[in-house]
């Protein structure tokens, strides 16, 4: 593979990166109005995450990108949103991911 080759793969690395991120940002968003997060913007375009977001009550607590604490080691315990239902003492992890498999990429240059 030749360095044009390397820079195409990684900028499309880079690529799926910030599709992820914006994902993760809409997620966040909903979330938010669903469980009746006070949001400071009406779109979400222009929201921005914060590290903790508690509903109006606080009933429900949105967690954006912090660790989770096992009793074991883990090697991937960040999730990108926890959900913490107060009320119910439940907790839901969401990791967003995109699934790129090699193969279709070289199809898709063919």
């Amino acid at each position: 593979m030749g360095w044009a080759e390397r820079f195409w793969f990684l900028a499309l690395i880079g690529c799926f990166v910030i599709i992820i991120i914006i994902i993760i940002i809409i997620i966040n968003f909903n979330i938010c109005k669903e469980t009746g997060v006070k949001l400071d913007k009406k779109r979400w375009y222009k929201h921005v995450p914060k590290l903790l977001e508690t509903s109006q009550g606080g009933k429900v607590t949105i967690l954006w990108n912090q660790q989770v604490q096992t009793d074991r080691t883990i090697p991937n315990n960040k999730p990108d949103i926890i959900i913490s239902d107060n009320e119910k003492r439940t907790c839901m992890l969401v990791d967003v991911a995109i699934s790129g498999d090699r193969n279709v990429i070289k199809k898709e240059a063919d």
